[in-house]
């Protein structure tokens, strides 16, 4: 795969990319490319054969927004119509935010899980057979008098969407209630034992 660089105005930006950012980190990515447009080379825009974003939607975006006329690509020409899809959620799994609508209208949940992504359990719930039920670990329960090291991020944010990643933070049901009782609802597992901690973060520098 060899880079060009091919004027802005014949790459196109992918209708159904599934990232977003944020408007203060897409306006901190239009600042990076304005003071080290240089940099841009080494992170060449990914595109299929009819230049068509597989990767760096935003940063195509951003480009514009700095001025730029001209940007560096990258075909990959050899990649399957599959093999594109793939990339487009691989490629993004780490950075910006997901767009959920889009990911469920384009993508199928056994699928993109397949791939390393994490759904929420609405999703995942979206996708069952009305005969399937998912059985999900109880949450630890806080009890006091233990003292504990609460780590915060925003929901859907950068922080959580790493931290999720890292940790492989998973589903669970709320409080440690049963089943079925007035008070059973779901969501990802927000407390984790310090031995479960160290486990998991040790698992994801060696990957």
């Amino acid at each position: 795969m060899q880079i060009e660089k091919v004027k802005i105005s014949h790459v196109k930006n992918n209708p159904n990319n599934p990232r977003v950012i944020k408007n203060d980190e897409f306006r901190k990515l239009v600042k990076s490319i304005k003071e080290a447009p240089w940099m841009l080379q080494l992170r060449s825009i990914i595109v299929n054969d009819d230049n068509i974003v597989l990767g760096g939607n935003q940063r195509l975006r951003a480009c514009k927004e700095a001025g730029l006329k001209e940007v560096y690509i990258i075909k990959a020409s050899s990649l399957t119509e599959e093999q594109q899809r793939e990339f487009i959620v691989k490629d993004n799994i780490s950075s910006g935010e997901w767009d959920w609508d889009a990911l469920a209208n384009e993508f199928e949940a056994e699928k993109l899980e397949s791939w390393g992504l994490d759904l929420p359990i609405n999703v995942r719930i979206d996708e069952m057979e009305e005969d399937e039920e998912i059985v999900l670990p109880q949450s630890v329960q806080l009890e006091p008098p233990k003292e504990y090291i609460l780590v915060m991020a925003e929901p859907n944010s950068v922080d959580w969407e790493e931290i999720k990643q890292q940790l492989k933070l998973k589903v669970v049901r709320n409080g440690g209630y049963k089943k079925g009782s007035a008070f059973d609802s779901v969501s990802i597992e927000r407390v984790i034992e310090w031995k479960d901690f160290k486990q998991r973060y040790a698992d994801s520098r060696t990957k």
